[in-house]
């Protein structure tokens, strides 16, 4: 089973390869391989927009594909791939729920959480908005542990793998990030 594991790994990272070099249907064999971790990562989070979404999990993944195809995917291996397709879902949720909003203007908006596993703080769609823009303000590194944490649903770990650096940063980043976002988000509740 470990030799299928590292087998599978190569063959997503050759794949990798190809589509850096220019091979526009080496995506295409890549997804495949990877589908199940990509509708984990939708499935996450769709879950933290509650009820009443009208965009499926599926939808969502091939919503991601359809912007991952658009532009170069440029991934050393299957952390890094699978932190880009993150980002890719959180560009569709924000998409999606600035269409929502000028739909409905505010109401009915389905609530989202900001969550570490220990405490979470309830979210808007004109929230998810908010984040959307202050992410930018971040230092590079820390909106990439948001994005991956809190868009892809990643754990410390496959975060720490996919940006190379340490677990014990990956944690330290997401405390500082947090932090932050949450003065930013929310500057007239207590800390």
């Amino acid at each position: 089973m470990d030799g299928e594991h590292t087998s599978g790994q190569g063959e997503i990272t050759r794949l990798l390869h190809a589509a850096v070099g220019g091979d526009r249907e080496a995506l295409d064999r890549l997804v495949p391989l990877v589908y199940e971790d990509l509708h984990r990562l939708a499935h996450r989070q769709l879950g933290r927009e509650g009820g009443g979404h009208t965009l499926q999990t599926t939808g969502l993944v091939h919503e991601a594909y359809m912007k991952l195809a658009g532009g170069k995917v440029n991934a050393a291996n299957r952390s890094h791939f699978l932190a880009i397709a993150a980002r890719a879902m959180r560009q569709v949720l924000v998409d999606y729920a600035r269409r929502r909003k000028a739909e409905k203007r505010g109401s009915g908006v389905a609530a989202v959480t900001l969550n570490d596993g220990e405490q979470g703080v309830d979210m808007s769609a004109d929230d998810l908005l908010a984040l959307d823009e202050v992410l930018d303000q971040l230092e590079p590194r820390q909106r990439q542990v948001v994005e991956l944490r809190f868009f892809g649903g990643m754990e410390e770990k496959d975060i720490a793998e996919a940006l190379g650096i340490s677990e014990r940063t990956v944690r330290r980043d997401w405390v500082k990030a947090r932090a932050w976002l949450y003065r930013a988000l929310y500057p007239k509740q207590p800390t």
